[in-house]
């Protein structure tokens, strides 16, 4: 494995893909049963924006750094900037948290975080970093194994995020079968995948395998920088969500027209629809 996320943290992918986690977060929230949070391939948690590897790419000055001193954030915003701006309390944009750490402060006592990290190196950050709090549990093995090693859980509810780092052409049709894979052992498992855009061909592949999960009902929701057709460029990214909760697809109806404009680059768009529409 080569990929580290520190390159590309807190870019415009980042940004949606954790703005919807927390929107799924607050809206499981919404009942007092606990829920475990599941993350196949959890990354070290926090990052240094200006760390060699963040600042070598400066992606994420296409992405958080365009909304850190915005005056007109949707309220939809408040969870993710909360947690941004508790982690830079002097005002200045240095430190994004990845998905484990939103996790891990937005969730409630009563939840549980399970994290999983196959890179040795950031299985070790991750661990140093989510010390201290006794409701996160990190393991360090093979993602593609947590849908099998760890559901059904005790919790009865469960949110998931598969986000791989698509270095090897397979890992589409993987996040697929880890899909089909989760709702086969715990069908109600609110599932996220996380998935660039960029190849047409491949995309509607991964689509039609989507399809066929098997997931209660699948929606597909798409933030775009630039063009689909624009060559060799990450157009922007996806994400497929098994299960989404009651009123997520309304509030991203919302939050989509406000981000793609903030966040495109050479154009901005979106769009949604559901690849299984509940029966």
């Amino acid at each position: 494995m080569n990929y580290r996320h520190a390159f590309h943290a807190g870019n415009h992918a980042d940004v949606f893909k954790h703005l919807t986690l927390t929107r799924l977060i607050a809206l499981m929230s919404r009942k007092e049963q606990p829920f475990a949070y599941l993350d196949t391939h959890a990354g070290i948690g926090l990052y240094d924006l200006q760390g060699d590897q963040a600042s070598r790419t400066g992606e994420y000055l296409e992405g958080i750094a365009r909304l850190w001193d915005q005056p007109d954030l949707p309220a939809l915003t408040a969870d993710y900037m909360k947690v941004l701006h508790e982690m830079n309390p002097d005002g200045q944009l240095r430190y994004y948290p990845g998905s484990p750490e939103l996790a891990r402060r937005l969730t409630r006592p009563q939840d549980r975080v399970l994290l999983n990290e196959k890179h040795p190196e950031d299985g070790l950050l991750l661990k140093d970093n989510m010390a201290g709090d006794r409701r996160v549990k990190v393991h360090l093995g093979e993602g593609w194994h947590v849908p099998r090693a760890m559901l059904p859980v005790q919790e009865k509810r469960a949110v998931m995020l598969i986000d791989p780092p698509f270095e090897q052409l397979d890992e589409m049709q993987r996040c697929a079968a880890s899909l089909k894979e989760a709702v086969g052992r715990m069908r109600q498992t609110v599932a996220a995948i996380w998935y660039p855009v960029k190849d047409q061909r491949m995309l509607r592949r991964f689509y039609q395998d989507l399809a066929g999960t098997g997931a209660p009902k699948l929606l597909r929701v798409e933030l775009l920088v630039h063009p689909l057709d624009t060559p060799n460029s990450l157009n922007g990214s996806g994400l497929a969500i098994a299960n989404p909760p009651w009123g997520l697809e309304e509030e991203l109806r919302e939050l989509l027209p406000w981000l793609s404009k903030k966040l495109g680059q050479t154009q901005g768009g979106w769009q949604m629809d559901w690849l299984i529409a509940e029966s």
